[in-house]
């Protein structure tokens, strides 16, 4: 392992438990695990399901437009390695989704992931003893083989950021497990819908109108600059307590 990805993983791995900050935001934590995923592993994407106290399962970060639609499309459909994966609490891996076992076990995720651009689809599960909460689901757009050190690293992120998300529960007192994992995906919610506020204004800032995945990082980047919660600063352009054009970068 190099200098330079050995960095990464301790900085990543200290983001992911490091639930002791007083601006602890699951939301942010989890996009960041997603998008180190396809820094630190031989994978294209990733995205991140979590699951409710009900079982219900909801899309809760991606790294990219595309990874986000295929699991809400795998939600929604309730099959695929990744659902496999949350609902038996161990590692579901395909390396190639045209191949006849996969079309045999996923043939309808298998024909949304192709369309999505995607070939290999590997889940693994986020899980503290027998508690599943969640699943990370690493994707790649042609066959693909997981090595046992990307699956161990994998794992391993996969592991740090439930106990992430649940110490930071047991750090606070005031919530539960569920309580948690709601709040991530209620502001999931919140986000997606200031995505599509930044969208509809693009025309009014320097950039060409602007997709799903331009508009995050625009509002990503100006919450960090600004020093906010990210669902903060979402909720303002929702709410409109916040002017769009200010995140779009449009001088006064």
């Amino acid at each position: 392992m190099s200098e330079t990805r050995e960095a990464q993983v301790v900085d990543t791995f200290l983001a992911l438990t490091d639930t002791l900050v007083h601006d602890f935001d699951a939301l942010d934590i989890l996009t960041m695990l997603a998008e180190r995923c396809t820094e630190l592993l031989d994978v294209s994407a990733a995205g991140i399901i979590l699951a409710d106290g009900q079982g219900r399962l909801s899309v809760a970060a991606a790294s990219s437009e595309r990874s986000r639609l295929l699991e809400v499309f795998a939600v929604a459909i309730d099959g695929g390695p990744c659902v496999d994966c949350v609902r038996g609490g161990v590692q579901v891996l395909c390396d190639d989704l045209l191949g006849a076992e996969a079309q045999e076990r996923w043939s309808r995720y298998a024909r949304g992931a192709s369309e999505a651009g995607f070939r290999a689809t590997h889940a693994l599960p986020m899980r503290l003893r027998d508690d599943v909460i969640g699943v990370l689901t690493l994707l790649h757009t042609g066959p693909h083989t997981l090595t046992t050190e990307d699956a161990r690293l994998g794992q391993a992120l996969a592991d740090a950021a439930t106990v992430g998300l649940v110490h930071e529960r047991a750090v606070r007192r005031a919530e539960t497990v569920q309580e948690q994992l709601q709040g991530a995906l209620n502001s999931r919610i919140i986000v997606e819908q200031a995505k599509g506020v930044l969208a509809a204004h693009s025309h009014l800032g320097p950039h060409a109108t602007i997709g799903p995945d331009e508009a995050f990082v625009l509002l990503r980047s100006h919450a960090r600059a600004h020093g906010q919660r990210l669902t903060e600063l979402a909720r303002g352009l929702v709410d409109r307590s916040v002017d769009p054009t200010t995140v779009l970068g449009v001088s006064a």
